[in-house]
């Protein structure tokens, strides 16, 4: 154990004053975590966080679920009320990442600042990997597949091949075209705006107008056998809730950008406010122009979007270019998310927190990158798409977990920073500080959170049956029952996180 000088707000005299505050002793230190070459400008990290949302192109697949519970009010005010919840998270974790920007993040604040057993709460914090991101592209090959050739049957198998092609493109180009990707973050920057205001142009000026009252006071109920008209609206809200929850990815990419203690925060920030205001903008495009519900949702591409982009454009040209630049921003978000999860996975191993750890620590000394933790990442990614051809709820429960996992994970270190500031115990804080407006932000913040994860376990229909069952919740009690398991077995002995807040040189 080590002493650690703290900066603490003396409210009696209103000043700081200097405290002793025993934390366990770093696992290594600061300079070794600097393993990366700094290739990020300023640019490119607002780029990274903006496209790896993606939110607009997100809702654009997925809509059809709100659609059965909430309907219009979930997607178009429940974009408000998401928005608004993921700009406190984001917010209070910025406060945290210009304190302490790390690979780690969660895991590491939640070590840093737990009020007892660090370990066990870092340890706790460390273990997500998604598929999502491939499973909507696949859907977006298979629907457009379809829509091209009506006599096409899709096999699940189809569906698996290509959510593998789109693994192990990006997991070749991380080795090999890295020098690239700054330039792809721009394009699809770019694209994600330019088809953004594209798309609704097409659909304001080319379709039948719904009427004001159908877009904003319209609360579907008892369409997946929900009757209850809070519930509904909870289990609507999830799909636009998503898209703009993985704001985290730009944290892990930390050790690559160029002054992180000032461009991270706003990186964060500034997609999660863009990504808000651009799903609510086209979530309101989209229910004027929706046309004919029960149409739209029995196409037979199984991609509404689909359905509504031809009935504005009755061309299937224009149809197939707008669903493509859909699926190129998709496509640039999944390099995204490949390379932070890659990044976290290393962080996690190098302070001991997977089994092999020394070989997923591993960062190849040309290529900068960690190589094995993004082999790690891509293989169980190729693992969860071959489950689909066996059994699609059992895919889609384990594709929630990290939905779940990640609101966890926001919410453990907020709470801790919320502890400590209710004691008096501030952090001595970095460039970007919430200042008397922090506690309110956090509140609101973990209440969102809390709020979330209350509905994010819940079946989308009823009667439950075996089928539409939502399994992410009991998985998730067994995760963590793993994870307390793993602690006390071995992970309290072998796990060390630096938890002294570093001194860096982020230029």
């Amino acid at each position: 154990m080590e002493d650690v000088n703290v900066q603490v707000l003396d409210k009696k005299n209103n000043s700081t004053v200097e405290r002793q505050d025993t934390q366990p002793k770093a696992s290594h230190s600061a300079k070794s975590d600097t393993v990366f070459e700094r290739y990020i400008n300023p640019t490119a990290i607002v780029n990274f966080g903006f496209t790896l949302q993606a939110a607009w192109e997100c809702d654009a697949v997925l809509f059809q679920i709100s659609l059965l519970n909430g309907g219009p009010a979930s997607l178009v005010y429940g974009s408000i009320l998401a928005g608004l919840g993921t700009t406190a998270i984001s917010t209070s974790l910025a406060e945290l990442a210009s304190l302490d920007p790390i690979v780690g993040a969660q895991y590491r604040w939640s070590a840093a600042f737990a009020p007892f057993s660090p370990k066990f709460w870092g340890l706790f914090q460390g273990i997500t990997v998604t598929a999502a991101s491939t499973s909507y592209l696949a859907n977006v090959v298979i629907g457009l597949a379809v829509f091209n050739h009506p006599n096409y049957d899709p096999q699940r198998w189809h569906t698996t091949m290509c959510m593998i092609a789109f693994t192990i493109v990006p997991v070749i180009a991380n080795f090999y075209l890295r020098s690239l990707l700054t330039t792809l973050e721009m394009i699809g920057g770019i694209i994600h705006v330019i088809f953004f205001i594209v798309t609704i142009v097409v659909m304001v000026t080319l379709s039948e107008r719904s009427t004001t009252g159908f877009v904003f006071g319209n609360l579907w109920t008892d369409i997946s056998g929900w009757t209850n008209p809070g519930v509904a609206f909870s289990l609507g809200l999830l799909t636009v809730a998503f898209p703009i929850t993985s704001f985290d990815g730009v944290l892990h990419m930390r050790d690559e950008v160029q002054g992180a203690r000032t461009r991270v925060p706003r990186s964060m920030i500034t997609a999660v406010v863009l990504n808000s205001f651009m799903q609510f903008g086209f979530c309101v495009a989209l229910m004027y122009c929706i046309g004919e519900v029960d149409k739209v949702t029995s196409s037979p591409t199984g991609l509404p979007i689909i359905e509504v982009l031809f009935e504005c454009t009755k061309s299937k040209p224009a149809t197939n270019f707008l669903l493509v630049m859909i699926a190129f921003v998709l496509f640039v978000s999944l390099f995204n998310i490949l390379a932070s999860a890659a990044r976290l996975t290393w962080a996690f191993a190098r302070d001991n927190g997977l089994p092999f750890s020394k070989t997923f620590a591993y960062v190849h000394p040309t290529l900068k990158i960690p190589i094995n933790a993004l082999l790690l990442v891509g293989f169980i990614m190729c693992l969860l798409a071959l489950i689909y051809i066996g059994s699609i709820t059992a895919f889609n429960a384990l594709i929630s977990l990290p939905t779940i996992a990640l609101y966890m994970s926001y919410f453990i270190p907020i709470l801790f920073i919320v502890i400590r500031k209710l004691q008096g115990r501030h952090p001595n804080y970095g460039p970007f500080k919430l200042g008397r407006w922090g506690l309110p932000i956090n509140m609101f913040a973990m209440t969102y959170i809390l709020y979330m994860l209350t509905f994010v376990g819940f079946p989308t229909e009823v009667p439950v049956t075996a089928d539409n069952m939502n399994y992410a919740g009991p998985l998730v009690i067994a995760l963590i029952l793993l994870a307390v398991g793993d602690f006390f077995v071995t992970g309290r002995k072998r796990f060390v996180v630096p938890t002294a807040p570093s001194a860096r040189d982020d230029d």
